[in-house]
């Protein structure tokens, strides 16, 4: 029996938002009836640019319907610019956290508002891409390998729990390892391939990659780093702190910090530094 916190147990008995707004400006599905989970998200902005309404209608579990439920608590008030940083972790955290055989459920909340916001500024679907991988759920290669990143997935098994993908007869398991050993240089790959990002996925990793992995080496020194601006793949930090005009900075930000964002985001991106 999986354990569940006050708060999902809260949300799932007493769902926020439950409905569809009205000519909505933004629309998000994602999941599946066949899978067993399906989400439509719908949210509409006020005059000042901000998530005014977001209302959700979701078949699932208790799971599904908790993390949907918070996820519209978590993005109204907040620009859209704001709301497209929120991560399939900060549903679960939002929550107390999720068992790990439900952490799809968070994930389906995300795409779903990944979806929305793509709808809302007239982009091509995120799901439109990529090829399928799992023919039980219907999960591409590059949900598996965005969940892998933004999630530190190391297994298959892992890959389950977060995305569905490998739950249903397994013939996929082969193609999900194949992927999971190209992401962490395994047999003979030194780097992964380029990974086909939309600019709100290339964003997000971008910001996720220098909070939890650049971030906290450099404040160990004294030194910090700060996100400017993101142009294709050129990317303009700030350096701050001790890292401000050291001799070593340009080693810094090309031998580490493009290094590491070539590692985890793709490797096509270039690093300049402003003042």
């Amino acid at each position: 029996m999986w354990d569940y916190t006050e708060k999902v147990r809260d949300h799932f008995l007493h769902p926020r938002n439950v409905g569809e707004v009205e000519n909505a400006d933004g629309i998000g599905e994602a999941g599946s009836l066949v899978c067993g989970d399906a989400l439509r998200l719908t949210f509409k902005l006020d005059e000042a640019g901000r998530i005014a309404e977001a209302k959700f209608k979701t078949f699932g579990c208790g799971s599904a319907i908790a993390s949907a439920s918070a996820l519209t608590e978590m993005i109204t008030g907040k620009t859209v610019e704001e709301a497209e940083h929120i991560s399939n972790l900060d549903i679960a955290d939002y929550l107390g956290g999720l068992p790990k055989e439900k952490m799809h459920c968070s994930v389906m909340g995300r795409e779903a508002l990944e979806e929305a916001i793509a709808n809302y500024r007239g982009e091509k679907s995120t799901r439109a891409a990529g090829n399928v991988v799992c023919e039980c759920f219907g999960v591409t290669d590059l949900e598996i390998e965005q969940a892998i990143q933004e999630n530190g997935l190391r297994t298959v098994e892992e890959v389950t729990n977060y995305t569905k993908a490998g739950g249903g007869c397994e013939t996929c398991h082969p193609k999900i390892q194949e992927i999971l050993n190209r992401l962490q240089g395994v047999g003979g790959t030194t780097e992964p391939a380029p990974r086909r990002l939309t600019n709100i996925q290339k964003i997000k990793l971008i910001e996720e990659t220098l909070e939890r992995e650049i971030q906290p080496s450099l404040r160990k020194d004294g030194g910090d780093i700060e996100l400017v601006d993101v142009d294709g793949n050129r990317v303009t930090v700030r350096l701050r702190g001790a890292c401000l005009g050291c001799t070593a900075a340009e080693i810094t930000l090309r031998d580490y910090v493009q290094a590491r964002l070539r590692e985890l985001v793709t490797p096509e991106l270039e690093v300049v530094e402003v003042e």
